[in-house]
């Protein structure tokens, strides 16, 4: 007995079919690299992607998408950058998300995060409501989790490290220790899985550093410069790790 085959998508999802949209957006093909994004700024504020948000639903479209060939798996649409917002109200606070300046989800929560004020921790562990780099890092591992470990990679969390614990040497055992030797085995390695993913280095990123800082627009400009400065093509990637500290440095910068 045969099997009804799915029936084939005639054409992409746009963001005008899963949201409420109006203007350029509703017209756009949601793409992977859009998730990506989204799912990076989800985490770092929330901890991580709550079913029923904006990514979880732009997840499923992206992929419909990519299977049926309308859009690629390094697609990027959303170009206009993605943000989410927190508004504390009496007894609830609520999470806006928007994309470009279009708001694609609202969502309610019961209870509030804290008073909302920010303080560095030397000695790594929480620090507020304000999202640290190490916490960044940790984003990249859910967002570039598949993607093997290069050097403008080993680069960026280079830069992330010493911008978060303030030494400027490289640190035995720390993240970027460990980034360095998987990009020169990587570079040796002829099959994408010998090589050894952004996920095995940056899960526990956090654990790894001894001090820790949330993420600022200058923390993100360092690592973003030692990304593109160590890409063939001088290009950052879309979820990476520079991708990671900028949203942070943004959703910290839009709580003060």
């Amino acid at each position: 007995m045969s099997q009804q085959q799915p029936e084939k998508l005639q054409k992409p999802i746009k963001y005008g079919d899963v949201f409420p949209v109006q203007g350029e957006l509703a017209e756009m093909p949601v793409a992977p690299k859009d998730v990506a994004i989204l799912q990076t700024a989800e985490n770092a504020m929330l901890g991580h992607n709550p079913k029923g948000y904006a990514a979880s639903a732009m997840q499923s479209a992206a992929m419909q998408n990519e299977v049926a060939g309308f859009v690629c798996h390094e697609d990027l649409n959303a170009e206009s950058g993605v943000t989410i917002k927190e508004t504390e109200l009496p007894g609830k606070r609520v999470i806006t998300e928007s994309v470009g300046d279009e708001v694609v989800g609202q969502y309610s929560q019961a209870a509030p995060l804290s008073s909302g004020q920010f303080s560095a921790s030397q000695q790594g562990g929480s620090t507020g409501d304000a999202i640290t780099i190490g916490e960044a890092l940790e984003a990249t591992a859910l967002t570039a989790g598949k993607k093997p470990v290069e050097w403008s990679d080993a680069a960026a969390i280079q830069a992330a490290e010493v911008r978060a614990t303030g030494r400027t040497s490289i640190m035995p055992g720390g993240v970027a220790a460990a980034a360095q030797s998987a990009a020169t085995l990587n570079a040796r390695a002829t099959r994408d899985e010998d090589k050894t993913k952004l996920g095995d280095i940056l899960s526990n990123a956090t654990t790894k550093l001894p001090s820790d800082k949330p993420a600022t627009r200058r923390d993100a400009e360092r690592v973003t410069g030692a990304e593109m400065r160590n890409d063939p093509n001088l290009t950052t990637h879309p979820a990476g790790v520079a991708a990671s500290v900028a949203a942070a440095a943004r959703l910290n910068q839009s709580h003060k």
